[in-house]
């Protein structure tokens, strides 16, 4: 017999009822006079991750927090990861704590601020982080711009799904991506290829929280494991090619080069060679071809 037991879900149950690892962020945004407020979060997650005209996070946070007020009020946002560092994360805990005005908390603030790369007026970037997310609130979304700053002590129903004011005391923030900043170190690793000693110290919100302390975990170098990827066979890829466009054709030479590309993503591969194929007047996909086109995927991919 299984030695699992039924645990109780109360509210927080990410915290209360459960070990859920999670990143710890620094959000900045624009207090009511304009200066840069950072409160931590760890329930920050990405939310539109391909086939939208935008790719986006997720915040979920109280509605009456700093950080919720401020984006009702003007949408813009900086994402802060900060490095494994105990310093760090004791500040974090600290500029997480509920109640306090932006000018009492940030008149003592550890972190160095400074102008981002994205347009706009926008909060302030922390210099210690090893990457930041710029973003801005989509609004239009479940029409969420219409709710309103103000509710400090709980917001009336009726309220949204995923977007805007979802409950007497919740809000969730569909931010778009406006820009991310990568500090050069991190930046060079990910355009020449990521080894393990590439990786950032970042520390991990370990979920779990009681009245007197936050848990985290601090840095590891990461392990790699190899991906076990199941080869297609040279005739499913010879059929998936053949009937993307009737103008360009693959050689059965190119084809088996592409038998390691999973079959999910093996269409949306193709059609993107091909399309790349006719931006360069070629019609027939050999390996020389092939080459160029993948080197030509690899820059888009870069940019």
């Amino acid at each position: 017999m299984s030695d699992f037991k039924d645990l109780r879900i109360v509210d927080n149950f990410y915290q209360t009822s459960a070990f859920f690892p999670m990143p710890t962020i620094l959000v900045g945004t624009l207090s009511e006079t304009g200066e840069t407020n950072l409160g931590a979060y760890s329930l920050c997650f990405p939310y539109y991750v391909a086939g939208k005209e935008y790719y986006a996070m997720i915040l979920e946070c109280r509605n009456n927090s700093n950080t919720a007020q401020n984006i009702l009020r003007g949408s813009k946002v900086s994402l802060n990861f900060i490095p494994d560092n105990p310093k760090y994360f004791r500040e974090a805990v600290r500029l997480g704590f509920p109640g306090e005005a932006t000018e009492e908390k940030m008149k003592r603030c550890l972190f160095t601020l400074e102008t981002g790369l994205a347009e706009g007026v926008r909060p302030k970037v922390i210099k210690e982080a090893f990457q930041v997310f710029e973003c801005s609130w989509d609004g239009s979304l479940e029409n969420a711009a219409q709710d309103r700053a103000g509710y400090t002590e709980g917001y009336p129903p009726p309220y949204r799904n995923f977007n805007g004011i979802t409950s007497k005391f919740g809000a969730h923030f569909i931010l778009k991506i406006d820009k991310i900043l990568m500090k050069e170190k991190y930046y060079q690793s990910i355009i020449g290829g990521v080894k393990a000693k590439d990786f950032p110290a970042l520390p991990v919100d370990y979920g779990y929280r009681d009245s007197t302390n936050f848990w985290y975990s601090p840095f590891k170098k990461p392990k790699p494991e190899k991906v076990q990827a199941k080869e297609g066979d040279l005739q499913s890829v010879k059929y998936a090619a053949s009937r993307i466009d009737p103008a360009v054709k693959f050689t059965d030479e190119a084809c088996a080069k592409l038998t390691k590309i999973p079959r999910i993503f093996l269409k949306a591969a193709l059609t993107q060679m091909v399309s790349i194929a006719k931006e360069e007047g070629i019609s027939l996909i050999d390996e020389p071809a092939l080459t160029l086109i993948n080197d030509k995927r690899r820059a888009e991919k870069k940019r």
